[in-house]
């Protein structure tokens, strides 16, 4: 971890504190990717500890090279472990050389003032009316959530569970099972996973061969095509 890194230590303390429970706060060494969560305030949300990895999301971010032009992304979706729909933002730390080490994160969790707003109506006007309503909110919710498109974000606990996630996404489009798909659909997945940044991930190569039911090498040879 850097000195800079380690000075935003203060930072994620402070916000956790000063934003309360239902945001949570969490600083990210992009060094450690497998262990990239360094600092984490109100961890409740997204079920994630120190020693959490990178997200999926942040994958993206870097795969894009995003932080060339943006020094920081707001209100993308975040889908916590519970279900709940967060409201996510990352600001990249980054070198003298402009290169991140870093982000600093806030995920916002608004579902206990979404359940207070609906009791409210339920108090003063009819069931009907209230239902009406409520499906508006809804909608309304879902277009604040849905601010930046590019990006969902889904939060593992740990590298096997994000892994599967991205795994799971990269193949949702397909019927077939994944161990009967032929070698153009193997290689969209791939390019899909190399994007997502799975091959970063430690276990990956034997993971991807178990699941396609191939050898190591395989997938080896997959990635050399991709690369070249």
């Amino acid at each position: 971890m850097t000195d800079l890194l380690y000075s935003y230590k203060t930072t994620v303390k402070f916000l956790g504190s000063v934003l309360g429970p239902d945001y949570e706060v969490v600083l990210q060494d992009l060094s450690n990717i497998n262990h990239s969560v360094i600092a984490i305030e109100n961890g409740h949300i997204s079920g994630r500890t120190i020693g959490s990895p990178l997200t999926s999301a942040v994958f993206q971010m870097l795969s894009s090279k995003v932080y060339e032009e943006d020094d920081f992304i707001t209100n993308y979706k975040g889908v916590a472990e519970n279900g709940h729909i967060l409201r996510s933002s990352s600001m990249f730390i980054k070198d003298s050389n402009g290169n991140p080490i870093g982000l600093l994160c806030i995920n916002f969790d608004d579902s206990r003032y979404m359940e207070l707003h609906e009791k409210l109506f339920s108090l003063i006007h009819p069931g009907n009316f209230v239902k009406n309503i409520s499906s508006g909110v809804a909608e309304s919710k879902k277009n604040v959530k849905d601010l930046s498109s590019r990006i969902t974000e889904n939060f593992a606990i740990d590298v096997a569970s994000l892994r599967e996630q991205i795994f799971n996404d990269a193949t949702a489009s397909f019927t077939t099972p994944v161990d009967r798909l032929n070698q153009n659909e193997r290689k969209e997945i791939m390019i899909k996973l190399y994007e997502q940044g799975l091959f970063q991930l430690k276990g990956s190569i034997p993971f991807v061969a178990k699941r396609f039911s191939c050898s190591q090498a395989t997938i080896y040879r997959y990635l050399g095509e991709i690369n070249n």
